[in-house]
């Protein structure tokens, strides 16, 4: 066989490589695991136990597949464009079997609960500052030594503008925060069936790149273990943070939290068997499911590098390299620094171990406000500065189905 692909390489049980086909290798045990976690975890309480590495998007794949056969995506992108609160009609003129979906795929679970996701707004309005760091570097950074989802990013559309790809991260954590998110004056049902689109769109595309082909261990990608992993980079990783910081959050806030992300998966087309029923039930999947596979590559090196860059030309000094660097380390620890070659920080870095900690208890409360030194307000300024950030980042954004992989990467 000649130039075998990664992929390749796996298939005939052969030992990985050095370099590129390496990086690899760390992620490959875990994924050959058989699915372990049982239904009776998940939101319904039961399932069929099918392994979520070999489901997609049953519904959503085969319509967009079929739309941008057809040549329709542009047009259908076109009338998207004016659909953009929850509760809005949809566009005319859209092709028939993709307004059914979408008329389907924008309606509510059964089981979402409004008492939890408004109690959920109490949890956002507390914690925002926090989230949006978060959001960004327990989630954002995590994504890049996520081996598949890095691979997938890279090659398809959004990995040639970087920016353009995190405003519209960004506007998914800022619909689902915000006080409307599922209301019918809110954009989070939208954000996530538009959401969905892209997904099958991305499934559809990215084989036909030889670049991803080469490199890539599946066939298709985003299954709904991809999903899982990555909505675990999200409310999994962001709860195990604030408790790692001894935020205090009560009872029911954490509940309301962990239910408006419950909803969002069911929106983005997660299966509701896979979907955890409760934190001990998200804890015990993300470490079977996230915790093992987390792994450099090269391409997740490159996109790192590209998010260290977030603040570049933007008005905001707090925002600069080194900075982002050694909160990256902070939050992810020395290991996924080192191995996305983010180098220490020594002042920035003694300060955050130093002063964090009595930072958050200063903002939480639970030490007097006289005994904060300046730091403290420098941090509170890093803070409202990264929601800024993610903020000038959202209008005018617009979700569209892609039609081509990365241009970079024909």
């Amino acid at each position: 066989m000649e130039n075998p692909s990664r992929r390749d390489v796996l298939r005939a049980g052969g030992l990985l490589g050095v370099g590129a086909l390496g990086a690899f290798a760390a992620a490959a045990p875990a994924g050959a695991q058989p699915w372990r976690w049982s239904p009776a975890g998940s939101i319904p309480g039961t399932g069929s136990g099918a392994d979520p590495r070999q489901v997609w998007d049953t519904e959503a794949d085969p319509l967009v597949a079929s739309l941008l056969d057809r040549g329709e995506v542009p047009r259908v992108n076109e009338l998207l464009r004016t659909w953009t609160k929850n509760s809005q009609p949809l566009p005319e003129g859209l092709p028939a079997d993709l307004r059914d979906f979408m008329e389907h795929a924008r309606q509510l679970p059964s089981w979402a609960d409004p008492a939890k996701l408004a109690t959920a707004v109490e949890f956002n309005e507390k914690r925002g500052l926090y989230l949006g760091v978060l959001y960004g570097f327990a989630s954002g950074m995590m994504s890049t030594v996520i081996p598949k989802e890095a691979l997938a990013v890279y090659y398809s559309k959004g990995g040639a503008d970087m920016k353009r790809r995190i405003s519209k991260t960004a506007k998914l954590g800022y619909d689902i925060g915000s006080r409307n998110a599922y209301l019918g004056d809110g954009e989070m049902i939208v954000t996530s069936v538009k959401t969905r689109l892209v997904h099958a769109a991305v499934r559809h595309l990215l084989p036909q790149s030889p670049h991803w082909a080469h490199v890539a261990p599946e066939e298709v990608p985003i299954s709904q273990h991809d999903m899982m992993v990555t909505w675990h980079s999200l409310p999994t990783s962001v709860m195990r943070t604030l408790k790692a910081w001894k935020v205090p959050i009560p009872e029911a806030e954490a509940t309301g939290f962990l239910h408006s992300w419950q909803v969002s998966a069911h929106m983005l087309g997660i299966e509701d068997q896979y979907i955890p029923a409760t934190w001990d039930d998200a804890e015990s999947q993300a470490q079977q499911s996230l915790d093992p596979i987390l792994a450099p590559t090269p391409e997740g090196i490159k996109l790192a590098d590209m998010l260290l860059d977030l603040g570049k030309g933007l008005d905001f000094t707090l925002l600069s390299r080194p900075i982002l660097g050694a909160l990256t380390r902070f939050v992810l620890g020395n290991e996924i620094a080192d191995w996305l070659n983010i180098p220490r920080e020594p002042v920035w870095g003694t300060l955050l171990d130093v002063a964090w900690g009595p930072f958050i208890a200063v903002r939480e409360g639970l030490l007097p406000l006289p005994l904060a030194p300046d730091a403290y307000w420098t941090f509170d300024e890093l803070l409202r500065q990264f929601v800024l950030l993610y903020m000038s980042e959202l209008r005018p954004i617009s979700i569209e189905i892609p039609e081509f992989n990365n241009p970079n990467y024909p």
